[in-house]
C-alpha cells in the first residue's frame, strides 16, 4: 500500500512540472544551506521524486544550480521593472527604486543572490546567465542616460551605472553578511540611496 502511494505521488508529475518542482526544491535548499552544501538527493527528497528524476532534465548538480540562478535573475529583473514603472522616466526616484529592489532581493533571497554571482562552478561559461546579467546592467545604464535626457548610452552613463551598481552590490553583501549589525551602524536606507543617486547622477534628475 505504501509503495503504491509513493508511485502515485511520483507519477502525478508531468515532465514540465517535474523540472519546475526540482528547481524550486533546489532554491529552497540553497536558501537553507547555501549552494556549496546542496545535493541532488536532498532536492529529490524535498520534491518527493526518485533520485533518477533530475537527470531527465539536468545534466548534473551544477545545471540545477544554474537554473535557480537564472530564475533568480529573472525575478530580480521583473521586480526592478515593476518598481521603476510608477516613476517618470529620467528621474532620480527611478534610480533609487533600482537600488531598493536590488538590496531587497538580496535580503529576501540571500542564498540565490550569492548563487547569481558565481558561487557555483562554470557560471562564467553559462550563456543565459551572462546574457541576463548584461541585460540588467544595460537597463541600469539606460536609466542613467535617461536622467541626462538621452536615449543613447554613452561612456559617462556606463561609468555612473558602474558606481551605482558597485554601491548597492557592496551594501547588499554587507547587509546579508551581518557586517553592519556587528558595527551597530544605524542608517535610513532610503536616505542613503537618495544621497548616492544625487551624488552620482546629480540633484536635477
Amino acid at each position: 500500500m505504501e509503495e503504491t502511494k509513493k508511485h502515485t505521488k511520483r507519477s502525478n508529475y508531468h515532465h514540465g512540472d517535474l523540472k519546475t518542482q526540482l528547481i524550486e526544491a533546489t532554491r529552497v535548499l540553497v536558501e537553507q544551506k547555501g549552494p556549496d552544501h546542496f545535493s541532488v538527493s536532498e532536492a529529490c527528497r524535498v520534491a518527493g521524486v526518485s533520485t533518477a528524476a533530475p537527470y531527465k532534465h539536468f545534466k548534473d548538480k551544477n545545471e540545477m544550480l544554474q537554473e535557480v540562478a537564472v530564475a533568480g535573475m529573472q525575478r530580480q529583473r521583473e521586480q526592478m521593472l515593476e518598481e521603476v514603472s510608477v516613476h517618470p522616466r529620467g528621474t532620480l526616484p527611478r534610480i533609487v527604486a533600482l537600488g531598493r529592489v536590488y538590496i531587497r532581493f538580496a535580503q529576501k533571497e540571500p542564498g540565490v543572490f550569492r548563487l547569481m554571482f558565481g558561487l557555483s562552478e562554470d557560471h562564467d561559461e553559462h550563456a543565459t546567465l551572462s546574457e541576463m546579467g548584461e541585460g540588467t546592467y544595460t537597463a541600469v545604464q539606460q536609466e542613467v542616460a535617461w536622467c541626462r535626457g538621452s536615449e543613447a548610452i554613452e561612456e559617462q552613463d556606463t561609468q555612473r551605472a558602474f558606481l551605482l551598481w558597485s554601491f548597492v552590490h557592496g551594501l547588499s553583501f554587507l547587509l546579508i553578511d551581518g557586517k553592519l549589525a556587528h558595527m551597530n551602524l544605524d542608517f535610513d536606507l532610503e536616505e542613503v540611496l537618495n544621497d548616492v543617486a544625487e551624488r552620482v547622477i546629480g540633484p536635477k534628475a
